[in-house]
């Protein structure tokens, strides 16, 4: 299968680009420059969006790239419109960041209440895909980590080096994803006749504080080390703190295992 993969580059998209090949699929991918050998493309640029589905003409998109709004958002409608143009399935990666938070988790049926831009920009992206492409699956998702080199095993470094400033919440609780679990799921929601949302997490809900210690204790490191705290303590903006996803329907739908955080 010819599939293209929007952020190619990126952590998750590496990983899905990686099995995608693995199984058999002609795996193309985009990057904002030409490391590692993907395509630089700027999906807010439509006419460079257009030609290269044009010129690939895939029979799978997955766009698994994040950003500010114009990336997030107009960068999304983009992909869909051209996705659809050339009848490709899409899959496209959205974000438990769309809600505001409360104490009990999140179904796909509940509407987006977002708190912050980043989370205004994936509600706004997921109206546009749905609207373009109403075949499209959209998965929200949590916290990724996995393979000791992304966004949250970089941060827990950090903090213990030192290099980084800020604390782990102590209030803010969240669903995270094993990467390799996500991006198995993205592919066999690709292969399958689904549509719509579907919240796609881990089944434990941790505090970003727990995960922090979970993450360097796989690391081999000392947890209790990290700085800890209430979000109040940051002096952060409006952020979304309490946001469990429901799995139900995805555990119905998927044969992939969705591994608890623990078991890291």
């Amino acid at each position: 299968m010819s599939t293209l993969i929007v952020g190619a580059s990126g952590y998750l998209g590496s990983v899905v680009a990686r099995q995608a090949a693995a199984a058999g699929h002609a795996v193309v991918g985009t990057a904002t420059t030409s490391a590692g050998g993907w395509v630089p493309v700027d999906i807010t640029d439509r006419k460079a969006v257009r030609a290269l589905i044009s010129a690939v003409r895939p029979k799978l998109v997955i766009n698994s790239t994040w950003g500010d709004w114009r990336v997030s958002a107009d960068g999304a409608a983009t992909v869909a419109a051209e996705a659809a143009a050339v009848g490709a399935r899409l899959v496209h990666v959205s974000s438990d960041a769309l809600h505001a938070g409360r104490p009990t988790p999140y179904t796909e049926d509940d509407l987006p209440t977002p708190v912050t831009l980043y989370g205004a920009a994936k509600a706004a992206a997921e109206t546009a895909v749905t609207a373009i492409d109403p075949s499209a699956v959209v998965v929200r998702t949590s916290l990724i980590y996995g393979t000791g080199d992304g966004k949250q095993e970089k941060l827990v470094l950090g903090l213990l080096d030192g290099q980084r400033p800020g604390l782990l919440h102590t209030d803010e609780i969240r669903c995270p994803v094993h990467v390799d679990d996500l991006a198995a799921a993205l592919l066999e929601l690709a292969d399958s006749r689904f549509a719509g949302i579907l919240n796609v997490a881990g089944p434990e809900a941790v505090s970003r504080a727990e995960f922090g210690h979970l993450i360097a204790r796989s690391l081999g490191l000392d947890p209790s080390a990290l700085p800890v705290g209430l979000s109040s303590e940051a002096g952060l903006g409006p952020r979304p703190l309490d946001v469990r996803l429901d799995i139900s329907l995805a555990r119905t739908v998927l044969r992939t295992r969705l591994r608890p955080v623990s078991d890291m």
